[in-house]
């Protein structure tokens, strides 16, 4: 977990020289945090992936691809459960997340304002 948590500050480094606002960066810490954890836990197997942190005009995109063809599962979860809420939960908190089959695996996306609508 250590390196995960390596990558989320990498992140919101990225995320503010992209000019993102603190809310911006706390949700792309959140979107690595997730997305990362979802490798680690369903891609045993092979936890190689490869994190991208873009700029799409007013939009940052963060994007983790990994070597699993199996759908992210994001339903509302059985609240007394463990785990199975975290890419739900994030789902509501982004502008929109999704995934595309990216050859033998996956890439899995979210998309956030780079700034909140009262920071504009």
């Amino acid at each position: 977990m250590r390196e995960i948590e390596r990558w989320r500050a990498v992140a919101a480094v990225v995320v503010q020289r992209l000019g993102g606002d603190a809310e911006a960066v706390e949700l792309a810490r959140l979107g690595v945090s997730e997305l990362l954890c979802n490798v680690t836990k369903h891609v045993a197997y092979d936890p190689r992936c490869r994190l991208r942190i873009t700029r799409e005009g007013e939009i940052v995109c963060v994007s983790v691809d990994d070597h699993s063809p199996q759908e992210p599962k994001a339903g509302v979860a059985d609240w007394s459960s463990e785990s199975g809420r975290g890419l739900w939960l994030l789902g509501e908190m982004v502008q929109e997340w999704g995934f595309a089959r990216r050859g033998e695996g996956k890439s899995v996306w979210l998309r956030f304002p780079v700034a909140s609508r009262g920071a504009r």
